[in-house]
C-alpha cells in the first residue's frame, strides 16, 4: 500500500511541474491577497497586527481552493480515475495520496512564505512561528475537507460554485482557531488548547476523510 501512495503522490506532483502554472497561480492569488488588505486598511501597526491572524488564514482558505476543482477532474476526463477504482489497492489509500500531493503543492508553499505575512503585519517573531505551525496542521485539514467536496461534485456542470458551497462551512471551525491561536500568541496567552484543537480537527479528517472521498469517487463515477 505504501508504494502504491508514493507512485500516486510522485505522479501528482510530476504532472503539476508539467503545468507550473497551476502551482503558481495558488501561490501568487495567497500573496496578492494579503498584499492588498494593508492597501486597504492603512498601514497603523496595531490595525495590521489585530487583523493578520484573519487575513492570513482567509487568504490560505481561498488559495487551497482554487486547486481542489482540478483534484479528481483530469483523472475523470481521461478515464485513470476508473483504473484507479479497479486497482487491487484499497482505493482510500490512493485517494490519501492524491490529496496528499495536493497540499505538497498548495498547502506547504503557503506555510513557507508566512514569515512574510510577518512582516507586512508588524507580527513579532514568536506570532510568525505560531502561525507557521498553525498553517502546518490547519492546511492539511482544509485540503483533506475539500476532497471530499471535490468528489461530491466531480463532473457536474457548475462544479466549482457547489463545491464552495459544500466546504466552505466545514472549514470555518479551521479558518476560526487557526487565527485565534496567532492571536492568543500575540497576546501572551496559553496556546495548548488551540493546538490541541486543531490536531484534533486533523486525526478526525485524516481517519474520516479518505474514506468518504473513495464513496464519493465510487458514487460519482457511477
Amino acid at each position: 500500500m505504501f508504494k502504491a501512495f508514493r507512485c500516486i503522490v510522485m505522479r501528482d506532483l510530476t504532472l503539476a511541474m508539467r503545468r507550473r502554472t497551476d502551482v503558481l497561480t495558488t501561490l501568487f492569488f495567497f500573496i496578492i491577497v494579503v498584499s492588498l488588505f494593508p492597501l486597504g486598511a492603512g498601514t497603523e501597526k496595531m490595525i495590521l497586527q489585530k487583523i493578520a491572524p484573519g487575513v492570513a488564514w482567509v487568504a490560505a482558505l481561498l488559495a487551497s481552493m482554487l486547486a481542489l476543482e482540478r483534484l479528481f477532474a483530469s483523472d475523470f476526463a481521461d478515464g485513470t480515475l476508473e483504473q484507479l477504482l479497479l486497482t487491487p489497492q484499497p482505493l482510500f489509500v490512493l485517494v490519501l495520496g492524491k490529496i496528499f500531493a495536493h497540499w505538497l503543492l498548495t498547502g506547504l508553499p503557503l506555510v513557507l512564505i508566512a514569515p512574510l505575512v510577518g512582516l507586512q503585519y508588524y507580527l513579532p517573531g514568536d506570532a510568525v512561528i505560531t502561525m507557521m505551525l498553525a498553517l502546518l496542521i490547519g492546511t492539511p485539514v482544509l485540503s483533506l475537507i475539500g476532497a471530499i467536496g471535490a468528489a461530491l461534485t466531480l463532473g457536474l456542470r457548475g462544479g466549482g460554485i457547489l463545491l464552495s458551497l459544500l466546504i466552505l462551512p466545514l472549514y470555518i471551525p479551521v479558518m476560526v482557531y487557526g487565527a485565534g491561536v496567532v492571536s492568543a500568541s500575540a497576546m501572551g496567552t496559553d496556546l495548548q488548547a488551540y493546538f490541541s484543537i486543531l490536531s484534533g480537527f486533523l486525526i478526525l479528517a485524516l481517519v474520516l476523510s479518505p474514506i468518504a472521498t473513495a464513496a464519493a469517487l465510487r458514487i460519482s463515477v457511477e
